[in-house]
């Protein structure tokens, strides 16, 4: 009888510098299925999906497809035996068109027949419900829709096997269901689906089968049906999930008398955002919440000044003070972890302890080197303390999971000491054990007197985490909730009738 697996994976091996990533590991995939592939970051999943597609060769092991032994040597490979791959990191190119890049790199002759390509395009597009022209440049496009096109792309290529690596980090919740629909269609018609997320709502709401990795080790495969989401989390963090339960928010040190650590009037910026007020206590932990382009991440921004500021008045500790760029909100002692770790967070080239004390050199001054010695200690304390796992401080943090880097960026701020920590997305696309060090880590810093602004597009970590959130929509605050109103039902209500 033939197999119904469209690809299995056999006692895969893969090992780096310092590192083994991948030890006897196999998977395999059947015809027709939505497939997830779960772990913490570092556990495997992205090395293991790059074994599939050609990008890495593996130290030992087979792998397989429609029962054939295969050996991929690169991706175009692995594209041309039917696997079809988006990866976390959307791989396009912005100075190109839509149809540019849906068929870059498919044709076999020099002449391209530009009104074909972008009919062919437009007729894609169409059927996905994707809202952007063939000849339109991918730069104007938002990010979501570069990841549908990219998602398009993998599709239009007849693949039999279509790996999806964290499709929906920056997809909205229309967003997701679209694509949701596009991968139920697939499975219909017999394309076997790697489905790799961190949320884990999604891996119940489309998934099949679950499989599960730590350590570059395979935990085992389950029916998504008899395995619940405690019982998943426990296995991807290796012991019984008790952690966030006891995760609980505590009310701030300072009390309503003494002047905020931050307080803001009518702050502005160039981002679009009306001008609102806000101020923080000592040892508080509050939350901007609203849904995606409500205007969270700006009001951070304008408070660190990290987008142009138009106006408004600042005062620390009841002082009248003058923010008009990071370096001004820096020497007041305010640290801000942005949104976009990516492109606003790591300097993928450098080091992780290069990365470390970068805010701390530009305070001080690049005038002022920090020495090498300096550097190595300040760098090995917060590797240990924050549980970074890299193979040296010397080791690119570009090499890293995005959990570890994620813990770089903070160890980057702690290392200011700063008053006050604002918090952007410092959760998402990262692992469920990570999550729970991150928010037990603000917990701890609130204790130890340190304000900290918290920002997730999961509620329930905003409540879990926050003692006060202000709400937003259309960019502008509409409410504001505490106490006993800091439940996910009164959210919903803010944000539905624009008011508290």
């Amino acid at each position: 009888m033939r197999s119904e697996n469209v690809l299995e994976m056999h006692g895969v091996c893969k090992s780096f510098p310092g590192v083994r990533a991948l030890h006897d590991v196999g998977f395999a995939l059947r015809k027709g299925e939505i497939h997830a592939l779960m772990g913490e970051n570092g556990a495997g999943k992205s090395t293991l999906i790059k074994v599939m597609t050609g990008v890495y060769e593996k130290d030992a092991g087979r792998v397989e497809v429609d029962g054939k032994p295969v050996h991929f040597r690169s991706p175009q490979e692995a594209q041309e035996t039917g696997i079809g791959t988006v990866y976390q990191e959307i791989s396009l190119c912005p100075n190109l068109t839509v149809a540019e890049n849906m068929f870059i790199g498919r044709g076999r002759y020099a002449i391209v027949r530009w009104k074909r390509m972008n009919a062919k395009a437009a007729r894609l597009l169409d059927s996905l419900d994707i809202p952007v022209r063939p000849t339109q440049q991918l730069s104007s496009c938002s990010l979501a829709v570069q990841q549908m096109i990219a998602i398009a792309r993998a599709i239009d290529m007849d693949c039999k096997i279509l790996i999806l690596d964290e499709p929906t980090s920056s997809l909205d919740e229309d967003e997701v269901k679209k694509l949701f629909a596009l991968m139920r269609e697939l499975k219909s018609r017999g394309v076997g689906i790697v489905f790799v997320t961190h949320f884990l709502d999604q891996v119940y709401e489309i998934s099949d089968r679950i499989t599960v990795l730590r350590n570059g080790e395979l935990i085992g495969e389950y029916e998504a049906a008899s395995l619940s989401q405690f019982e998943l989390v426990s296995k991807m963090m290796g012991k019984a999930l008790g952690d966030v339960a006891k995760i609980k928010r505590r009310e701030p040190l300072a009390s309503d008398a003494e002047a905020p650590v931050f307080e803001g009037k009518a702050l502005s910026s160039d981002a679009g955002i009306r001008p609102f007020d806000f101020a923080i206590r000592k040892g508080e932990v509050n939350g901007f919440i609203g849904l995606l382009g409500s205007g969270r991440s700006e009001s951070v921004r304008a408070i660190f000044a990290a987008d142009k500021v138009k106006g408004g008045e600042v005062r620390m500790n009841g002082e009248r003070v003058r923010i008009r760029a990071p370096l001004h909100a820096m020497k007041q002692g305010i640290g801000y972890l942005p949104e976009d770790r990516k492109g606003d967070g790591i300097i993928a080239e450098l080091s992780v302890r290069d990365n470390i004390i970068l805010a701390l050199q530009v305070m001080e001054g690049f005038l002022r080197p920090i020495s090498r010695k300096r550097a190595e200690a300040f760098a090995e304390e917060y590797v240990r303390s924050l549980n970074i796992k890299t193979p040296s401080t010397d080791t690119p943090i570009k090499s890293l999971s995005g959990g570890n880097q994620q813990k770089v960026i903070l160890a980057r701020w702690l290392l200011t000491h700063p008053d006050y920590l604002i918090l952007d997305e410092p959760t998402r696309g990262i692992d469920v054990g990570t999550k729970v060090e991150i928010q037990k880590l603000v917990l701890k810093l609130a204790e130890d007197g340190v304000s900290v602004t918290f920002i997730s597009s999961e509620i329930e970590e905003m409540l879990r985490t926050c003692s006060r959130l202000i709400v937003m929509k259309d960019r502008q605050i509409v409410g504001e909730l505490s106490g006993t109103n800091l439940t996910q039902s009164d959210v919903m209500h803010v944000i539905a009738r624009g008011e508290a």
